[in-house]
Formats: structure tokens, C-alpha cells, sequence
């Protein structure tokens, strides 16, 4: 039920920002909203796991649509001055979402009936739907220049088997990262899936790399802007969501929280995001210090944040303050960082190609939150293994086949001590894309000077 939504996102997000690019950033924003009212509606009227699992993929198609669209529209509407503001605001949203997504569902599933869950999104999409069609002016590439010499190509041709291959090759990817922590890296479930992802994305790429008109111009990857910026954004993301994704099940079987309160101990990361962002904070550091300092500041306090959490917040003593120390340090620095690098891969990318610039962006947010669950997962898990000897497949499941409450503290002290060794992983990591990413960007800001030696480069 959780992944129908996600692999059918991931696997569409190139072709859905494709598609806007074409047919039209506001109709196809619209045809989302409508897709994800509709699916919403299917789900809360499920009778049967089938259709909840349908539904939930439908929503993905809306989804895919929603993540692409709104970026490249706030691409079309806002100039280079406004341009940075404007993205840190669409990505206080995404924050406000995050923060106020969990806390809602509890409270419906304390007071309603669980398809109330999805049925709330209906008076939204309605309204944005509204608001869409009132609001946002139009937009789309008007004419296409393919890789072949001469003039643009009116009505440039869909590329519809490169959108066939990022399709299947994107879906079965993610398909493999998001099931190895359950069927085994090594496993059939995992290898054949990843081996057809392989397969199809290289087939992708060298299909891009000759057809005339490329959905995915795979040139983008020769600029040292472009790919620090993608290089900074997966592993922000890879640090954030393995660490909120073990911290969940920290709060909750290991310090004993309810779901409901879990939620509220995580919100000060969201809340710190959306604080600094709504108050420009983020986007006057950028104009300040330039892309690349601030690439680095960012994801050193991201990287600070996931130590405090390691070192201070993830034992067994119920401490909560360690842990609100990182969150609140992990929200400054994507409230910092993530604004410069969604406006570097973006500005990198030609205007007419915003919806693909978009997707890629959100393709990146995907890869990065799998990559994170599944590599932090692994480290916490073999840290786990090697402290106690147990057989059960998740940690709820071992505490249950605990005998008495020494083995359980046993269990809950090796789960701390896994959890503290993924952090430090995760910060590692994270700090050494920060440096990395600053270098690319900071090195094709040189290039640009040297290319327009009388026309400064922008933050």
C-alpha cells in the first residue's frame, strides 16, 4: 500500500515533467490535482486491499504530475532576482507537509474512520484545483531544438521510447532499494529488479545519447554545476530520510512513544525549515554568501545534526534533547542548503526545459530517501546483529520474542548502538557531498566568469 504510491511517483517523474514541458506546465498541473483528488476518493472508499493499492498508484500518477509542475512553474513566473525566495517557499511546503502529515493522520485515526485519511485530500485538491485554473498563467516550450543541426523543430516528436525506458528502468530501481532491508540485498526479489533498472536506465541513456530529440538531454551531465548540485541534494536526502526513518522506530520501540507523540518529537526539524524559510533567512545566506559556502555551511550543520543525534540522543535513558539539538541543527542546514541546490540544478537546465528540470529534482529526492533507508538501515542492522543473536525479522518482533526484561534491554541497548553507528554514517556521508558539491559548484563558477568575463555571476 505504501510503495504503490512511491514506485509509480519515482518511475513517472521524468515523463511527467516531460509532458509539462509539452503540453502545458498549468493543464497538466491541473490534470494532477484532479488525479490525486480522484485517487484520494478511491482510496477512502476502498473494500478491498487490491483497491486501495490501485488507488494509491493512481494518487502516484497525481503526484508525479504535482512534484514536476509546480517547480517549473515557479521557474516560469519568478525572474533570477525573486528566483531562490521562490524555491525555498515551494520547499517550506513540502516541509509543512512533512510536519503536519503525521501529526493530522493521528488525530484522524484517533477520532475517524481510517479512510478519512484520504478523503481530507479532496476539499484540498478542490481548492487548489480552483486556485490553479484562476491563478497560474500558462505555460510551455514553444519550439524544440533537437541535437540535429538547423533551425528548431516546431512540435518537436515525444520521445516515447525514452520515456518507456526512464519508466521501467526508474520503477525497477526503486522497486530494489526499497525492498533489500526486507527480502535481503542478495535475495532474487532484489537482484533481479535491480539488474532490470540497470539495464533500462542504460538503454536509456544511450538511446537519449542518439535520438534527435531527446526527452532527457544526457549533455546535462558534462556541467560541473549540474552535477554538484545533484551530488550535494541526493545525499542531504540520503542523511535526512534514513535518519528519520530509524529515528520513527527509535522514538516508538525503544523509548516507548506513541505514534501520535513520535510525531510531535520530530516536527522541530520541519518546523525549523518552514520558520527560517518563511522569513527569508535561507535565501538572504545564499545572496550573501554565494552557492558554494552555502552548500557548505548547510550540510555541515546536517551533518552536526546527525552526530548530535548519534552521541547525544540515541541511547536508552528516554533523553529527548539530544535528539531535539540534531533535528533543530538538520533543519537549519536544509532550510540553508536545499534552496541553493534545488536553484543550481535548475538554473543549469535551459528555461523550455523546467518540467524535465523538475523531475530530475524530484527523481534525485526519491533516490536519495531510498538510498538513505537502505544504506543506514543495512549499517544499523549488521551493528544490530553483531551485538545480539536473534531471529526475528524487525525489532517490534524481537522485543515481543524477548523472554524477560533483560533480553528486551539487551535488544533495545544493541538497537541504540546500531542506530548511533548509522548516524555517524550518515554525517560522514553527508559532509563529504557538502565539500564535494561546493568544489563542482564553485569550480563552474570560475568557468562562468572566464566564459563572461564583464557579466558577474549571480548567487
Amino acid at each position: 500500500m505504501i510503495n504503490a504510491y512511491s514506485l509509480v511517483q519515482s518511475g513517472l517523474l521524468l515523463t511527467a515533467g516531460n509532458a509539462a514541458d509539452r503540453y502545458g506546465r498549468k493543464k497538466l498541473l491541473a490534470v494532477g490535482l484532479a488525479l490525486f483528488g480522484l485517487g484520494s476518493l478511491a482510496a477512502g472508499l476502498a473494500g478491498s486491499t487490491g483497491q486501495l493499492i490501485a488507488a494509491r498508484a493512481g494518487m502516484g500518477v497525481g503526484g508525479a504530475l504535482l512534484m514536476t509542475t509546480t517547480l517549473a512553474v515557479v521557474m516560469q513566473i519568478f525572474d533570477d532576482a525573486e528566483r531562490v525566495k521562490a524555491i525555498a517557499l515551494w520547499s517550506t511546503v513540502a516541509s509543512l507537509g512533512f510536519a503536519g502529515g503525521p501529526l493530522i493522520g493521528g488525530v484522524i485515526l484517533n477520532h475517524f474512520w481510517w479512510g478519512m485519511i484520504f478523503l481530507i485530500n479532496i476539499p484540498v485538491a478542490v481548492l487548489a484545483l480552483v486556485a490553479v485554473l484562476k491563478l497560474v498563467p500558462e505555460s510551455k516550450a514553444v519550439s524544440f531544438q533537437g541535437t540535429t543541426p538547423g533551425p528548431p523543430a516546431h512540435g518537436e516528436r515525444p520521445d516515447l521510447l525514452g520515456a518507456l525506458l526512464s519508466t521501467l528502468g526508474m520503477t525497477a530501481a526503486v522497486y530494489a532499494i526499497i525492498s533489500g532491508p526486507a527480502h535481503g540485498w542478495l535475495s532474487a526479489q532484489v537482484l533481479v529488479p535491480a539488474a532490470v533498472g540497470v539495464v533500462a536506465l542504460g538503454a536509456f541513456a544511450r538511446w537519449e545519447l542518439h535520438t534527435p530529440y531527446p526527452m532527457l538531454d544526457m549533455h546535462f551531465f558534462r556541467n560541473q554545476k549540474f552535477i554538484g548540485a545533484i551530488g550535494g541534494s541526493i545525499l542531504v536526502v540520503f542523511g535526512m530520510g534514513g535518519s528519520l526513518f530509524l529515528l520513527t522506530q527509535h522514538l516508538q520501540f525503544v523509548l516507548g512513544y506513541e505514534p501520535l507523540e513520535a510525531g510531535l518529537r520530530m516536527a522541530p526539524l520541519a518546523l525549523t525549515i518552514v520558520g527560517l524559510n518563511l522569513t527569508g533567512v535561507g535565501p538572504r545566506i545564499v545572496v550573501r554568501l554565494g552557492t558554494p559556502p552555502t552548500v557548505v555551511l548547510g550540510m555541515t550543520l546536517v551533518a552536526a545534526g546527525l552526530g548530535s543525534i548519534a552521541l547525544l540522543g540515541g541511547g536508552t535513558d528516554g533523553s529527548y534533547w539530544g535528539m531535539l539539538l540534531g533535528l533543530v541543527l538538520m533543519g537549519v542546514g536544509i532550510a540553508v542548503s536545499s534552496p541553493a541546490m534545488a536553484n543550481a540544478v535548475m538554473s543549469a537546465i535551459p528555461p523550455e526545459k523546467a518540467g524535465v528540470g523538475a523531475g530530475i529534482n524530484g527523481t534525485l529526492a526519491e533516490f536519495g530517501n531510498g538510498l538513505g533507508v537502505a544504506v543506514l538501515g543495512a549499517v544499523l542492522n549488521a551493528r544490530f546483529a553483531a551485538l545480539v543473536a536473534v531471529t526475528a525479522s524487525s525489532l517490534p518482533a524481537a522485543l515481543a520474542a524477548a523472554g524477560n526484561d533483560t533480553e528486551r534491554a539487551q535488544i533495545s541497548d544493541a538497537f541504540a548502538s546500531g542506530l548511533q553507528t548509522s548516524q555517524l554514517v550518515g554525517a560522514v556521508a553527508v559532509l563529504a557531498g557538502g565539500l564535494l558539491a561546493a568544489a563542482l559548484l564553485k569550480r563552474a563558477e570560475r568557468a562562468e566568469r572566464a566564459a563572461n568575463p564583464e557579466q558577474p555571476v549571480a548567487a
